[in-house]
């Protein structure tokens, strides 16, 4: 089976991604059979081949969850459109304050309505 993945690049704690097409039982770092663009996730940076991917995909190449992620966020001259996201980020003690806090609110709300 052909996948396409991430080959990791760079030097410790700076990683830089080949997004690679490889056989599935060929290592990591092993030799492709085509690559496809690159991805540095620090910067954001991402240049990728979009049509030779989506070929690949049409031929029967399984890509990996990152990449599927890549090139669905991907624009047509293969730059990452990306978008940070919106949503924060609390702990497990901070989320059950806020459930909480809601909670009381809405019981509230029914006692306000219910006289």
């Amino acid at each position: 089976m052909v996948k396409i993945k991430l080959k990791r690049m760079g030097y410790k704690k700076n990683p830089l991604y080949r997004i690679i097409v490889i056989n599935a039982t060929t290592k990591r770092e092993g030799a492709p059979i085509q690559q496809l663009g690159h991805y540095n996730p620090k910067t954001k940076e991402m240049k990728l081949d979009k049509q030779a991917a989506l070929d690949w995909i049409s031929k029967g190449a399984q890509p990996t969850d990152t990449v599927k992620y890549l090139i669905n966020n991907a624009t047509e001259e293969g730059t990452l459109d990306y978008k940070p996201s919106t949503k924060e980020k609390l702990s497990k003690k901070a989320l059950a304050k806020k459930a909480a806090e809601e909670k009381a609110a809405a019981e509230a709300a029914a006692a306000e309505s219910a006289e």
